[in-house]
């Protein structure tokens, strides 16, 4: 992929924000119309349609609002060199995923942030065996493999509504930011995509225990910290689907933290895994050593064109 440009394309940048934020939102009003918000039996399928507005936009602003000549590969859907050149970092992004968040349990659990049965699954079994604990330990071993088992290979299903998200934040709004500087191209992009969360956070998304402002600043933080991680898979591999698989089995992953829960201890987002503070604590280590060993920022070439609009001047570098 091309590197920075000398200058933000605000007129892009502000089309793809209210593409992807407006009908988005739009989308949720059905959830606050029927007054079952997050209850309502067609939830799932309205948040999984807005995964999609993300890509839309990016799609929309590539053709039409600031066209490039090849949009697909202006958002890293295609490359040159094809799977070959990241099929590493899909690798990665594949196994990475469930690996963190069970190091983010591990840390909840020594923190004493959360109540672990690491063998005997008795939180799983209480979930899903209508509260019966104890009684069948092979069975819930049983179903603590199914659920880990779906987690690495269910959750390739996830993957698609993902690259829904990633062709938006990461396949354009980061690069397009990146006369920022990649720093302050990682936190814009991250805050703008916590921020597009807010209709269902309102609604409990996520963190339904803590007061609504509450929510928005961990949901933001926790954006920030794993959108650094997925623009690095993007800008390193030249890819976007890399970043569309490691958010796929992020979202797989959530399920592990009722799999290793204890009974009669409820699973609070707010300080367990890794939409947990706790959980920060891993990914923001994940990225000190990215940039300890000087794989972030990652090294781009050099630009070779102009934004397309006016807009932000990168200062010159001496």
């Amino acid at each position: 992929m091309n590197a920075e440009r000398d200058r933000v394309d605000v007129r892009g940048v502000v089309g793809f924000v209210a593409i992807a934020y407006l009908p988005a939102w739009l989308m949720t009003l059905p959830l606050w119309l029927t007054g079952q918000g997050l209850t309502w039996a067609w939830s799932p399928l309205v948040l999984v349609a807005m995964m999609f507005m993300p890509a839309v936009a990016a799609l929309v602003v590539n053709r039409w609002i600031s066209p490039r000549p090849k949009p697909l590969r202006a958002t890293g859907l295609t490359n040159p060199g094809g799977i070959r050149k990241w099929w590493r970092y899909a690798l990665l992004a594949w196994l990475a995923p469930p690996v963190t968040m069970f190091v983010a349990l591990v840390v909840g659990y020594m923190l004493g942030f959360y109540e672990a049965d690491w063998t005997g699954f008795s939180g799983l079994a209480e979930q899903l065996q209508g509260g019966v604990v104890g009684s069948a330990p092979q069975a819930a071993g049983t179903l603590a493999l199914g659920q880990i088992a779906q987690v690495f290979l269910l959750g390739w299903l996830n993957v698609i509504p993902a690259l829904g998200e990633e062709l938006g934040w990461r396949g354009y709004l980061v690069p397009a930011l990146l006369p920022l500087g990649q720093p302050g191209a990682l936190l814009t992009s991250g805050v703008l995509w916590g921020l597009w969360h807010a209709p269902v956070l309102v609604l409990g998304y996520n963190y339904p225990t803590v007061p609504v402002v509450v929510s928005f600043i961990m949901m933001t933080c926790f954006c920030v910290l794993v959108g650094v991680l997925l623009s690095w898979l993007r800008l390193a591999s030249g890819s976007v689907w890399p970043a569309a698989i490691a958010h796929g089995f992020l979202n797989a992953s959530a399920g592990l933290a009722l799999v290793f829960s204890a009974a009669g201890h409820p699973v609070d987002n707010v300080s367990t895994g890794l939409l947990g503070w706790t959980g920060w604590l891993v990914l923001a280590l994940l990225i000190l050593t990215l940039v300890m060993f000087d794989k972030l920022p990652v090294h781009l070439q050099q630009p070779k064109e102009e934004g397309i609009t006016r807009g932000v001047q990168r200062r010159s570098r001496r």
